[in-house]
């Protein structure tokens, strides 16, 4: 069939921000797809330059409220690494458990608002049957997950969204032995509910393969904040030599950047940490997923969202073992002492890999500095997924094709709101 097709979906629905795709087909081959990332840009590369190093962390969690604590926690590190300040053992630890109450939150809010309407054919949540046990379940189900992180991070962080305690060396305040009873409790009540959501993503019939460069952290504890960045197509380094690999690549109908490491489109998210590093899961996330687990590694981009049922179940295999094991005691708090350098910040948001660079000024205040998202990383990845889905599905009927590539855009779970901060202009 020697089709033609000209295809525009202004609105990308269920997803965080906003994106459009236009897609064109002649003589049923694909000539052009294009993932026109639509959200107004912030400036926020620029607007950080003059701001005190103390003040920067609580400026950048306001780039995105989904994510808000990686963002807090990435430029911290930047910071700390910029006028050499190296945080207790007790305060790493806070910040790894801080993240697993993110993932917590996080998660669920992708796998059961997102995602799991395309599952039961529904246009959201919303839709889902009160009468039946099953989707009646499932709601409720999201919502008790959602408490749980935001509970834990709130517990933490001081509020589960702009965290205030976290600061740049340490915590404001740190957590009490009732709190910490009262988590465990809400944690251990809420684990047996991530047992059905990864077995409804695992039995998911979506599939859509195609071979890719995988990008993650990975460490000996499936903690999302430290660790060699490492790829599939064979690069591991250090943390603070991430940045020397990311090209980056300017789309000119997107108002967001797109990269590639040494030339190649790339993925990170959840998939690409449980295919490189599922080995370092909690060992009880591990015993119960591991039928799951056996599926890994995958190339088919729908089972980002299994991979992200797993770390919601090790973000609270692994929370439970610190609170039960850790006892916090007060620390004093941490003078700042501001000099020039420069420092780079690598964590795993929910939807990947985090990449933050910091100029400081002897003075303390930062004079440049750069800031790559997930969702930045993955633009060229999902483009390319798409123009191979469209090819493979090209005799469908419109509404279904435009239907399989929502899809595929909500199972990288994109945060487009995070992704637009900058564009560069070249007038000819």
């Amino acid at each position: 069939m020697h089709r033609d097709l000209d295809l525009t979906i202004n609105h990308v629905s269920k997803i965080e921000g906003h994106t459009a795709l236009e897609i064109k087909v002649k003589d049923g081959k694909v000539e052009d797809v294009k993932l026109r990332i639509t959200e107004n840009m912030r400036f926020y590369e620029t607007a950080i330059k003059g701001k005190n190093i103390a003040a920067l962390p609580q400026m950048v969690s306001r780039i995105c409220g989904t994510c808000s604590i990686a963002h807090l926690l990435c430029a911290i590190e930047a910071v700390e690494h910029a006028i050499d300040l190296k945080p207790t053992e007790q305060v790493i630890t806070l910040r790894k458990l801080l993240m697993y109450g993110l993932y917590l939150r996080d998660h669920p809010l992708h796998l059961y608002l997102f995602a799991l309407p395309d599952l039961f054919n529904k246009d959201s949540l919303l839709e889902f049957d009160d009468n039946d046990p099953i989707q009646h379940g499932l709601v409720h189900d999201a919502f008790a997950l959602k408490k749980a992180g935001n509970n834990l991070s709130t517990m933490v962080g001081g509020r589960a969204v702009h965290a205030p305690f976290p600061m740049v060396g340490g915590f404001a305040k740190i957590p009490t032995k009732p709190e910490i009873d009262k988590v465990i409790a809400e944690l251990k009540a809420v684990r047996p509910l991530v047992e059905t959501c990864m077995k409804v993503f695992a039995e998911c019939p979506f599939k859509f393969v195609r071979n890719a460069h995988y990008v993650s952290l990975t460490n000996d504890d499936f903690n999302f904040i430290d660790g060699e960045v490492c790829s599939t197509s064979g690069i591991c380094i250090a943390e603070k030599d991430y940045g020397k690999y990311l090209e980056t690549v300017l789309i000119p109908y997107s108002q967001s950047a797109g990269y590639k490491v040494r030339g190649k489109d790339f993925l990170v998210g959840a998939l690409a940490r449980i295919n490189q590093n599922g080995k370092s899961l909690h060992p009880n996330t591990k015993k119960t997923a591991e039928k799951y687990l056996k599926m890994f590694p995958s190339n088919n981009v729908f089972h980002n969202n299994l991979a992200q049922a797993i770390e919601t179940l090790h973000s609270i295999d692994a929370s439970l073992e610190i609170l039960e094991k850790t006892e916090f005691k007060p620390e004093p708090p941490v003078k700042i002492v501001p000099k020039e350098g420069e420092g780079i910040g690598v964590l795993e948001a929910p939807r990947g890999t985090l990449f933050y660079r910091v100029k400081v000024a002897a003075d303390g205040n930062i004079t440049d500095g750069t800031i790559v998202v997930p969702t930045a990383q993955n633009q060229i990845n999902i483009e390319n997924d798409l123009k191979q889905l469209v090819q493979e599905n090209i005799n469908l009927p419109e509404a279904a094709l435009q239907f399989e590539c929502e899809k595929l855009i909500r199972a990288y779970d994109p945060c487009m709101s995070c992704a637009c901060h900058f564009l560069k202009l070249k007038w000819v």
